[in-house]
């Protein structure tokens, strides 16, 4: 089925909402207006004011209401406006939901799903523009998933769902207006493991969220120059899969890691230091990474393309690294 990536989460929130009572959503202008990004346009008159609910602008406000009613037997899909907003809510998240199964001994659970748009790209300037996904996959207690396909918009979701503690669901900007089909039927997904998106043996891109277009029409240049890479979409960034980044890299023997945090302490940091930790005696080239430049994002569209990961970025890392190799 034809559909896009923006259609595909709004399912998901609508099968969420009729498969389960106790399912509520909550946040600012994802009622009337529909949201930001127009995911949640239509549920409030298909589900009512008690499941679809407003919230005033106070993410600590709402983030908390989130964690006291998951503690409380219901199911909240919280959505945080950007993940700009979500450090309004990190004493919610990182000092409350993420440590109540450990304070309480194992007695108290938060089973509760926060979405946010993440990444830059859509001439939001800089206080609208942060990629912090790895932030939040530094805190014990959080599972943290990013769908890059419309597939896992699709069911990335429901899986979530299931699990008995908190979930940050990043959705990056760029991906919404995404269009593609549909698997029918799907399924759970396994929020544990990485996904190849395009099996390779030179060289690995290892990238997450909406870097992964963009890991994958770097690898088609590359193959029009006899380079077979090979796309790993982490999908889960914790936990993480490391069997899968280091039984790609053991095969293929050279690495880039894209990310579109700064590369200061980025999330592609740790990838490459897990790479080097688990694999250093297979590489053929030192572990490349792609990241954003070490500035707020402008607004002006050509500074914007020119300070994060591009494709033509990851084409020369990519091909750096296999003339390092021997």
């Amino acid at each position: 089925m034809k559909t896009t990536y923006r259609d595909a989460a709004r399912e998901s929130l609508r099968a969420a909402l009729a498969g389960d009572p106790r399912v509520i959503v909550m946040g600012e202008d994802i009622g009337r207006y529909g949201g930001t990004y127009a995911v949640t346009r239509g549920l409030l008159d298909e589900f009512g004011p008690e499941r679809v609910r407003d919230t005033p602008l106070s993410e600590s406000g709402f983030v908390g209401a989130g964690v006291g009613a998951a503690m409380n037997g219901l199911r909240p899909i919280v959505e945080i406006m950007t993940v700009n907003f979500s450090l309004l809510a990190l004493d919610q998240l990182v000092n409350g939901a993420a440590l109540m199964r450990h304070m309480s001994g194992g007695q108290l659970n938060v089973p509760l799903v926060v979405r946010m748009a993440t990444g830059a790209g859509r001439q939001l300037a800089a206080q609208h523009s942060h990629s912090l996904e790895g932030w939040f996959a530094h805190v014990p207690g959080l599972r943290v998933i990013a769908p890059a396909t419309i597939d896992d918009a699709r069911w990335m979701l429901a899986s979530a769902l299931t699990l008995p503690d908190p979930v940050i669901l990043f959705e990056h900007v760029g991906l919404y207006a995404l269009e593609g089909e549909l698997a029918e039927p799907g399924g759970p997904v396994d929020l544990a493991r990485a996904a190849v998106r395009r099996a390779g043996r030179d060289v690995t891109l290892v990238t997450y969220g909406g870097s992964v277009p963009k890991a994958l029409a770097a690898a088609g240049r590359l193959a029009e120059r006899g380079v077979d890479a090979e796309v790993i979409d982490l999908r889960v960034l914790r936990p993480l899969d490391v069997a899968t980044i280091v039984g790609s890299v053991t095969r293929t023997r050279r690495a880039v890691v894209i990310d579109e945090m700064w590369r200061t302490g980025s999330f592609a940091a740790e990838i490459a230091a897990t790479i080097t930790e688990r694999a250093f005696y297979e590489l053929d080239a030192p572990v490349a990474r792609v990241c954003s430049a070490e500035v707020p994002i402008p607004y002006a569209k050509h500074l914007e393309d020119a300070a994060l990961p591009s494709i033509d970025a990851i084409v020369a890392a990519a091909a750096a690294a296999l003339e390092g190799g021997p």
